[in-house]
């Protein structure tokens, strides 16, 4: 593991949504979504940390828990108290305050699995890896454009294989470059890699999942309300003719 240090001014945390194998594609859910979560690091200290901390201390007798969706959804675990109709609405306006109010810039690329894999038969690409470029390509322009050099990146875990050909991925692009932006560009930039687990707690991961299932689900069904995307549209980053919001095909 490399040592990410305390000197960057941004943080980027990685979560996704939806499974990247194209062998069985899920018909209800045809998508894989990576979403990064980009929050100053003075910002995560002073403001992100303690507010999650403090919604969840209301609830709960600890922080150690975790806000992912698809619990807070399904209302499983730690969330089954959201059975109960008063309780839920109090908690879940507590949490779209939260994630409205909280500083943050949002990147989103969603691969379409089907049209994918149709457009390209057996030379489609892993849509992890498809939508990991799309994801550095923008944070790139975000980079350059607040004249940084330097953006670590915490990515939930998955499991010992998939995390190491995620590494190899992902340090082969800022080595080598992606079809649209060089390897000088990215050898310019120093930003390191580390996995953790949901059960590690990290806030800046659970801000991630938060945001990534809203956008699946907007990507996916366009009609349906969906109060959660709303939410946290406009936290995605637009500038200079560049946005953070990429579906493939």
């Amino acid at each position: 593991m490399r040592n990410v240090g305390g000197t960057s001014e941004y943080i980027a945390f990685l979560d996704e949504c939806g499974d990247h194998t194209l062998e069985l594609i899920d018909r209800d859910f045809p998508l894989f979504l990576l979403a990064a979560v980009i929050i100053k690091r003075a910002d995560y200290v002073e403001q992100v940390i303690p507010a999650v901390a403090r919604l969840k201390l209301k609830y709960w007798f600890h922080e150690g828990v975790n806000l992912h969706s698809r619990d807070i959804r399904k209302r499983k675990g730690p969330f089954g108290f959201l059975l109960a109709k008063e309780p839920r609405e109090e908690f879940l306006a507590e949490l779209s305050k939260l994630m409205k109010e909280l500083p943050y810039t949002l990147f989103v690329s969603a691969i379409r699995k089907e049209d994918h894999k149709n457009r390209y038969g057996t030379n489609a690409a892993n849509p992890y890896d498809l939508a990991l470029e799309f994801t550095l390509e923008r944070l790139v322009h975000f980079m350059e454009s607040n004249q940084l050099n330097e953006l670590p990146f915490v990515a939930e875990a998955r499991g010992k294989k998939e995390d190491e050909t995620l590494e190899r991925c992902f340090y082969r692009m800022m080595s080598e470059g992606t079809d649209y932006i060089s390897g000088d560009r990215f050898r310019s930039l120093r930003c390191p890699l580390v996995f953790r687990r949901k059960f590690d707690n990290i806030a800046g991961i659970q801000l991630a999942d938060l945001c990534a299932h809203p956008c699946a689900r907007h990507i996916l069904r366009p009609e349906q309300d969906n109060q959660a995307f709303e939410i946290v549209d406009p936290k995605v980053y637009r500038k200079g003719g560049i946005s953070g919001w990429k579906i493939f095909p």
